[in-house]
């Protein structure tokens, strides 16, 4: 996503071509005005014998469907966390630099191509 501007705000984007696109942008490095976000990796837990993430009692279920995303540089602050609560329900939050429907947008995808995981 790009990052905003000095006073706040969400830049204007309309790429013209293909090649400004924001992946043909990451992708051919011209990502300084991008902020770049990444699943944040599960730890191992010993008791569990599972690969965990801490979700402060927002997510009760194990489930692929469940992830946190991250900047690299700070790996406590979650931007953005969906997981299972109960067979059929799921909880999601989200806080800046995100908006709304950017998080629901991530939030769907995760249902793409999990459906016959589970």
């Amino acid at each position: 996503m790009h990052t905003l501007t000095r006073d706040g705000k969400r830049p204007e984007y309309r790429p013209i071509k293909e090649s400004e696109t924001l992946l043909n942008k990451y992708r051919d490095g011209g990502a300084r005005d991008l902020l770049v976000l990444h699943n944040k990796s599960p730890q191992w837990n010993e008791e569990t014998q599972s690969f965990v993430l801490n979700f402060n009692g927002r997510v009760t279920q194990a489930s692929v469907k469940n992830f946190q995303i991250v900047h690299d540089n700070d790996l406590d602050y979650i931007v953005m966390q969906f997981g299972r609560v109960e067979r059929d329900l799921f909880t999601m939050d989200y806080k800046y630099p995100m908006c709304l429907l950017q998080a629901f947008s991530i939030a769907l995808t995760s249902f793409d191509a999990k459906l016959a995981c589970e």
